[in-house]
């Protein structure tokens, strides 16, 4: 199988004949597309079962109930079997005509094509756009990918990079930067946007604020998850050096004649500080343990190898 294109939907039932109309008319060569039905309440898993009867090609999944958006990739992905997969939405949002593209620039020797809508949001500037600058912006920075879109579901990966990849949460969106962490080359290029025909967008400020918080385990997963020590003790050594410091500080006070311990908040700091910074240290240290059973109880490698030169094909690919 050349190509995998996986596509969550989620009651998207009015837009589902016309999107399987313009794949069919786009997709050339050895291909699939794997429809993952996310406990729709509406009748898009009927109108799929219909659309599958003449074409062999749309493979269908049906959920027990409404996972999210991220289970359903990961749902997909586990079973694509095209060496390269695409991900896209099923809303019309995005357009198949632009799959040959992202091809094409995959096949320059990328293992990532991320989308790029850069017409979005016309008229809501304040509202839409710029909040999606500036979060896109502030995930680039942090992460080290600069992609102007992360929100685009329209993205072509080699499977290679994708295969050691488990999706948890509602990390969809941030799949370019596991895929960094796996050696990945990544790049976009712009694609079409049309709004939305059927239905209304599911955006709302709670999407903002996971996206937020997701982005804080992001920088944790990144930097820390082999050495949660630095994490956890260097806070916990900063509360006690704060803890520490509250206490002279009281302790001149009371020395100097200015205020006594009972006047001045500064005891209460001392012991809040410590006792957090021991909580912090020891989980510290919990975590360092947690880290090590689950690379041996897993099996996951710490690194991945790109290439071996002069090598049995029996010896191990990864450590």
């Amino acid at each position: 199988m050349e190509l995998s294109v996986v596509i969550p939907v989620y009651n998207e039932a009015p837009a589902l004949p016309e999107l399987v109309e313009r794949l069919e008319a786009v997709l050339r060569g050895n291909y699939e597309v794997i429809f993952v039905d996310d406990g729709s309440s509406d009748s898009s898993a009927e109108v799929l079962k219909e659309l599958a009867k003449e074409r062999p090609w749309l493979r269908l999944i049906r959920l027990r109930r409404n996972y999210g958006q991220t289970s359903a990739i990961q749902t997909g992905i586990q079973h694509a079997q095209g060496e390269v997969i695409v991900l896209m939405d099923s809303d019309l949002e995005n357009d198949p005509a632009d799959i040959p593209r992202l091809l094409a620039k995959l096949a320059e020797g990328y293992d990532v094509v991320s989308g790029w809508r850069q017409n979005r949001w016309r008229g809501q500037f304040f509202t839409r756009r710029l909040p999606s600058l500036l979060a896109n912006a502030l995930i680039s920075s942090i992460s080290g990918v600069p992609l102007h879109d992360y929100g685009c579901t329209l993205k072509a990966y080699r499977r290679e990079i994708l295969s050691p990849i488990r999706l948890y949460g509602k990390m969809h969106r941030f799949i370019p930067i596991y895929a960094k962490w796996e050696g990945g080359k990544i790049t976009e290029i712009p694609v079409s946007y049309q709004p939305r025909k059927y239905g209304k967008s599911h955006y709302s400020l709670a999407r903002v604020i996971s996206v937020l918080l997701d982005l804080i385990l992001i920088i944790f997963l990144d930097r820390y998850l082999q050495r949660p020590m630095h994490f956890f003790g260097g806070i916990g050594l900063l509360a006690i050096l704060g803890g520490i410091g509250s206490f002279f500080l009281a302790l001149y006070y009371k020395l100097t004649h200015q205020k006594d311990f009972v006047q001045t908040p500064l005891p209460i700091f001392t012991a809040l500080f410590i006792s957090i910074g021991v909580v912090l240290l020891l989980i510290g240290i919990l975590g360092e343990l947690l880290m090590r059973i689950y690379y041996e109880a897993t099996g996951r490698p710490v690194v991945q190898i790109r290439e071996r030169v002069n090598f049995s094909d029996s010896m191990p690919v990864s450590v």
